[in-house]
């Protein structure tokens, strides 16, 4: 059966989410309370970290699914990996795959998807349609932005090397929906940090997430780098921090976080400010 033809007679009760997008799409919609698992990334809101956790999403395990004894597994497009998937769909669990990517639309039919699965098509439909009055109000404001900042993405994965991100990422996607422009267009993906790269780069802003800037040691650790004050970023001082799931998340808080990254790109520039919704407030 197609998953995403599944039509349930009874709503599912006992839901495992792997995404922390679709944990986040989940929880606006109200319901919280039918998650019994979600995985690693799933990290907002704060109530989901106290669920039992299977692990990181691309590496779950087939037993791991099965001890929580879902009704239904929501599965982001990077689970896996696939061969877990399969045995658990084989032992009787329903596999619901999400359709996502890195724009505003992708965001709309993953809300949709999720709540078609869950039974909770009034709710979804609410959350679209603040979602989509929010970010009107985002683009009409950045149509009134005259420049375009060119940013850096950086993004530090554990102990391994700096990260610098190319096209088709979520970053890239964010820097252009906040009104920038990706300072690195030679590749796609991410690429190990290189100075010269990032000096020839010439950035008018430094973007990275707070962990990040933790693990590197502090703003000010960062750009005292010899590599980043050669940039008119680092002579400006011009770092920004946000946080990784609200950054690169693509959930249901995108548009507050373009709105939030449009600002500190675009310090210049008066934002309306965009109304506090019940799935953006911290816990």
């Amino acid at each position: 059966m197609s998953s995403l033809a599944l039509a349930h007679a009874d709503t599912p009760q006992r839901v495992v989410s792997v995404g922390g997008s679709t944990t986040e799409i989940v929880a606006a919609l109200g319901a919280g309370t039918l998650l019994v698992g979600v995985d690693t990334t799933s990290l907002y809101p704060a109530s989901v970290t106290e669920l039992p956790n299977i692990g990181y999403v691309r590496q779950l395990s087939a037993e791991g699914l099965l001890s929580l004894r879902p009704d239904i597994v929501l599965a982001g497009s990077e689970a896996g990996p696939a061969t877990a998937l399969a045995q658990a769909r084989a032992a009787g669990i329903e596999i619901v795959t999400m359709s996502e990517g890195y724009t505003p639309e992708a965001v709309a039919r993953h809300i949709e998807t999720v709540g078609r699965v869950l039974g909770r098509k009034a709710e979804a439909a609410d959350l679209l349609d603040a979602f989509k009055v929010d970010f009107a109000t985002v683009e009409a404001d950045l149509a009134r932005v005259t420049t375009k900042p060119r940013v850096l993405f950086i993004l530090q994965t554990g102990r391994g090397a700096s990260l610098v991100s190319g096209t088709d990422t979520a970053a890239h996607a964010m820097i252009e929906l906040a009104g920038g422009v990706n300072a690195v267009t030679e590749y796609t993906g991410y690429k190990p940090f290189s100075p010269e790269a990032a000096a020839l780069a010439a950035p008018d802003v430094i973007l990275m997430t707070d962990q990040t800037v933790d693990t590197l040691g502090g703003k000010d650790s960062v750009l005292s780098e010899a590599t980043f004050a050669a940039t008119p970023a680092g002579r400006d001082g011009r770092l920004v921090t946000m946080d990784a799931l609200y950054l690169t998340g693509f959930g249901p808080r995108l548009a507050h976080a373009a709105h939030d990254l449009a600002v500190k790109l675009h310090p210049a520039h008066e934002f309306a400010p965009l109304p506090e919704r019940a799935w953006t407030k911290a816990e």
